[in-house]
């Protein structure tokens, strides 16, 4: 008698049992899913409105006429316009000013972190002003720094010194905004600086201090290359935030004294908003975006903020 042999059959790939390829098509259903308010919210509050500025800035456009084409005539007439090169000079001297002073202090603040203490209450305690909003630090820097209420004015003529007229000089203005926004950016900054700093490895240090370097030797030779992809990156995203500088402006000065904290964003407002010039406007805007497109290429080229020299 033949006694008949059983054999398992094992589930094959694209069985019903394992999911095969209705689970695949499942997952992307829930992936698509997962990922659709933040496309839509791309969608509608990036994409639409950039295409849409982009087209008004080719017309002649207020809120009591609808758009009409007038090609690049809103461009000719932004080059030939002197508030907006003094804008434009405004910005930038606001930029250097602000990424200048941002990234020394934070560099500062974060190698200290590394060498003094690593403690979560001296990294929350450093992000701490970042949680303000601009708003609210614009107003407490106002109070603070009024020529003849604040406080600051009031310990200047206290050791025998003028009083500084912080906000209605046009040459503090600038200055003033830059520390304002420096103080309330820093500690972010420092905390980036500082992850880039936890990923250079201890033993190039103590391998450099057993051959008698001293830390600025080490800062200069060691931790300034190796830490040179994540600071070209915070000086991108330092130097397009800067640009884009509006809310301190607005709260403080409007653009004054005598147009010398005019910046290029308060200067795209005051186009739209107040003087509904909407087509003009919008052609600033595109003009800021390819400033910042620009500066954003160079210097991620130049920097080589892709490359480390860790490998």
């Amino acid at each position: 008698m033949t006694s008949a042999t059983t054999t398992t059959r094992r589930p094959s790939a694209t069985s019903p049992i394992r999911g095969g390829r209705g689970r695949r098509k499942d997952d992307t259903a829930l992936a698509l899913l997962f990922i659709a308010p933040a496309s839509i919210g791309l969608l509608v509050f990036l994409i639409w409105p950039l295409l849409t500025g982009i087209y008004y800035s080719f017309t002649e456009y207020t809120t009591l006429t609808p758009p009409s084409w007038v090609g690049l005539a809103n461009y000719r007439e932004m080059l030939t316009d002197p508030i907006f090169w003094n804008s434009l000079k405004v910005t930038i001297w606001y930029v250097v000013l602000n990424i200048g002073i941002q990234t020394v202090v934070a560099l500062v603040i974060a190698v200290l972190m590394q060498r003094l203490t690593q403690s979560t209450v001296m990294r929350s305690l450093v992000l701490a002003p970042y949680l303000v909003s601009n708003v609210v630090a614009a107003i407490t820097f106002l109070w603070l720094l009024d020529t003849q209420l604040g406080i600051v004015n009031r310990l200047i003529a206290g050791i025998g010194l003028d009083p500084v007229q912080f906000w209605t000089s046009e040459t503090w203005v600038i200055p003033t905004i830059a520390l304002v926004n420096v103080w309330r950016h820093m500690g972010y900054t420092a905390l980036l600086l500082f992850a880039g700093l936890q990923a250079i490895p201890q033993g190039l240090y103590e391998a450099a201090r057993t051959d008698g370097a001293g830390e600025v030797a080490m800062f200069r030779r060691i931790t300034l290359p190796l830490l040179r992809p994540i600071l070209a990156l915070v000086l991108i995203m330092s130097i397009i935030g800067s640009f884009q500088v509006f809310d301190t402006v607005s709260v403080t000065t409007q653009g004054g004294p005598a147009d010398s904290s005019r910046v290029l964003q308060m200067y795209i407002y005051q186009n739209a908003f107040a003087e509904y010039e909407f087509g003009y406007a919008s052609a600033l805007s595109v003009a800021l975006l390819i400033i910042l497109m620009v500066i954003t290429f160079a210097q991620y080229r130049f920097s080589r903020a892709g490359q480390s020299d860790l490998n």
